[in-house]
This record gives C-alpha cells, sequence and structure tokens, in this order.
C-alpha cells in the first residue's frame, strides 16, 4: 500500500456513472497498490446497481498476467447473472511517477473477452472529460468464432 497522496481521477469524468466506478476502482487500487505486482483496479456495474471489482495481478511470466478488468468481469460472475453495464480501470502511479492516478482504457486481450461476456458494455476513457463510450466504438471489428452463439449485436 502507497502512502502518498493520490487525488482520485474521478474529478476529470463527464458523468455520475463514470465517477462512481472511478472511484470504486481508484478506491480499490490505491489501498491494494503494489509496486510490480498491482497497479490497476478496475470496477464493473451490474444492471441491478451492484460495483464489482477486480485488481490486476502481474506475474514474473507476463503471459501468465491477469488484468483488472478480468478479475471485475470474474468477480460479477460468481455474484449475479445481471447484465453487465459499464466498467472503468484505474491505474496507479509509480512510487517515481508524479502523483496521478489515470483512467486507463482496456487492452486489446481485455475488449475481445468484454465483448464475449457483455456485448452492449461501456467503458471509461480518458478523454477530456473523461467518459464512458460503448466498447464496440473502440473494437469495432470484434473476432467472431464458433464456441457459443454470437451475441446480438448492441446496435
Amino acid at each position: 500500500m502507497s502512502g502518498r497522496v493520490v487525488p482520485d481521477p474521478a474529478h476529470t469524468c463527464a458523468d455520475g456513472a463514470a465517477k462512481d466506478l472511478v472511484t470504486a476502482a481508484f478506491r480499490a487500487i490505491r489501498g491494494r497498490y503494489v509496486q510490480d505486482r498491482h497497479q490497476i483496479a478496475a470496477a464493473v456495474l451490474d444492471a441491478d446497481g451492484r460495483v464489482h471489482l477486480g485488481l490486476h495481478l502481474d506475474a514474473m511470466v507476463g503471459r501468465a498476467a491477469v488484468c483488472a478488468e478480468a478479475g471485475a468481469v470474474s468477480a460479477a460472475r460468481l455474484a449475479t447473472d445481471a447484465e453487465l453495464i459499464a466498467v472503468a480501470a484505474v491505474r496507479f502511479p509509480k512510487p517515481t511517477e508524479p502523483p496521478l492516478a489515470r483512467i486507463v482504457p482496456p487492452c486489446g486481450l481485455c475488449r475481445e473477452l468484454l465483448l464475449d461476456h457483455a456485448p452492449r458494455l461501456h467503458v471509461a476513457v480518458p478523454d477530456t472529460p473523461a467518459r464512458l463510450v460503448a466498447l464496440t466504438d473502440l473494437l469495432p471489428h470484434k473476432y467472431l468464432g464458433t464456441k457459443w452463439p454470437t451475441p446480438v449485436s448492441p446496435t
């Protein structure tokens, strides 16, 4: 856990839902940050209004690392079958960086995973101001395989 004062990046958000998710993710990573272990936390909102948290788990072998968004979706799926509505992820600064936490969009792998499990999901992006956008806008040409039925297009 870090003893530095790092402000919540939710003040950059344009709407209440984004602010709430960013604050939840920020509080999670502020309390659990460990350099080279945990740098990002994510918060997922479900249709029943519950927020589920996930923590980035780094690993000595990079491919073994687990993103915070995957952890949050897993936590949500353990708790509910409700549709997942929105997600926000926050990166905590390393001790050598300025003390500014920042909203980060999901990586490419997480974009694919999130769309598999929540095709109508919205995601916080660090625009000015930060806002929620449809995840399909970040990944317009998602891979559609044959493992299970193709989800209904969100558009």
